[in-house]
C-alpha cells in the first residue's frame, strides 16, 4: 500500500490522514487494485476489503463517505451511517476514531483539521462542487463545532492538472461569468483549438479565500490523468475507452 501525505496535516497531535493511491488492494483488472468505490461496478466484496485495509491503516474503527453527487452540501458526522450513505460532498467531525473519507477520480480530494479544537473535514472538490461553495461550506461547518478557520490546516491531494484538463469554451464561460478573475485560470496554447482548465489552481484560491493562511495550505501537485500506475482517472478511463473506472479515497481521522 502507498500513501501520500501532506506537510500541513503531517505530524499534528491526535491525527492520522492519508491519500492513498491505487496500490494495495485486491481489485482485478481495471479496478486494480485498492479501489475503495461502492459506486463503481467492481466487486463489491473487494470494494469492502479495499476499505476495510485503508481503515486499518489509519488505525480507524470506521472509513466513512458519503454519496457524492458534485455538490455544496456538507453533513456532521458523528457515528458510522446504520443505513443509505446521505447525499453530500464533505463531511466534518469531532469525533475520535471515525476516518472521514472522500473518494475521486480526477477531482481534488481536501483533508482540513483544526487539532487544537479537534475538529476535522474532508471534501470532494469537483469543478462543480467548488463552483458552487464545497470549500467555504466546509470550513463553515468546522467552525460549527468548534474549530478557527485561522488554524485549520488543508491539504489538496492528486487531482487532474492543467495540462491534462483541456475544457470546453462554454465551461470558460461559467466561471468568468461566476467571477471575471477566474479567467487567470484558463489557458489556450498557440494552436490548441480549447482552452485547458486549472483545477488545483482554482481550488487553492477558493481555499484562501475563506480566510485560510496560506501557510496552512498545500497541494500535493499530483496529476491523476499522468500517472496511471498510482492513481485512477475518470478522464483517462475515457481516452482508453474502458467502461468503468477505479475511486481513489483520502482520509483523515482524529485519533482516539
Amino acid at each position: 500500500m502507498k500513501t501520500l501525505t501532506a506537510a500541513t496535516l503531517e505530524g499534528l497531535p491526535g491525527l492520522a490522514h492519508g491519500f492513498f493511491t491505487r496500490r494495495g488492494g485486491v481489485s482485478q483488472g481495471i479496478y486494480g487494485s485498492l479501489n475503495a468505490g461502492p459506486g463503481s461496478g467492481d466487486d463489491p466484496a473487494a470494494v469492502a476489503e479495499n476499505r476495510e485495509r485503508v481503515a486499518r491503516a489509519l488505525g480507524a474503527a470506521h472509513l466513512v463517505t458519503v454519496h457524492q453527487h458534485h455538490s455544496a452540501d456538507v453533513v456532521r458526522v458523528d457515528g458510522p451511517f446504520t443505513g443509505p450513505r446521505p447525499k453530500a460532498d464533505a463531511m466534518v467531525t469531532d469525533r475520535p476514531g471515525l476516518a472521514l473519507g472522500v473518494l475521486s477520480a480526477d477531482c481534488g480530494p481536501l483533508l482540513m483539521a483544526d487539532p487544537e479544537a479537534g475538529v476535522i473535514g474532508a471534501a470532494h472538490a469537483g469543478w462543480g462542487g467548488a463552483l458552487k461553495g464545497i470549500i467555504g461550506n466546509t470550513i463553515d461547518a468546522m467552525e460549527t463545532l468548534g474549530a478557527d478557520r485561522a488554524r485549520i490546516r488543508v491539504a489538496l491531494g492528486p487531482a487532474l492538472a492543467q495540462p491534462s484538463y483541456e475544457v470546453g469554451p462554454e465551461y470558460r464561460a461559467r466561471f468568468v461569468a461566476d467571477d471575471p478573475r477566474n479567467e487567470r485560470f484558463f489557458s489556450q496554447p498557440d494552436g490548441a483549438p480549447r482552452p485547458f482548465f486549472d483545477l488545483p489552481g482554482y481550488i487553492a484560491a477558493r481555499v484562501m479565500a475563506t480566510g485560510v493562511a496560506p501557510a496552512h495550505f498545500a497541494d500535493l501537485a499530483r496529476d491523476t490523468y499522468a500517472e496511471p500506475g498510482l492513481f485512477y482517472s475518470y478522464r483517462r478511463s475515457v481516452h482508453h475507452g474502458e467502461p468503468d473506472y477505479g475511486r481513489l479515497v483520502a482520509a483523515v481521522m482524529l485519533t482516539p
